[in-house]
């Protein structure tokens, strides 16, 4: 795991983050008081943990594990 990896991973899983707390956010909510927010954070987390895990699998745009080529295969 280089840099740029380990840099691609965590914006990916912040993104991620964040969309899902946006997500649950808006689902019902009508002021900040009726906000479950600890149902937001919880989600927010195990999508973040997930969105990690999905990164072991390789980010061809940082060169992850999956995008790893020989040079003999160039």
């Amino acid at each position: 795991m280089s840099k740029p990896w380990i840099k691609a991973a965590l914006i990916r899983a912040l993104k991620t983050v964040c969309q899902t707390a946006a997500a649950m956010i808006g689902t019902g909510a009508i002021g900040i008081l009726d906000v479950d927010w600890t149902a937001v954070l919880s989600a927010s987390a195990l999508a973040g943990v997930l969105s990690l895990l999905t990164s072991v699998t390789g980010l061809p745009e940082a060169g992850g594990p999956a995008d790893e080529r020989s040079e003999d295969d160039e």
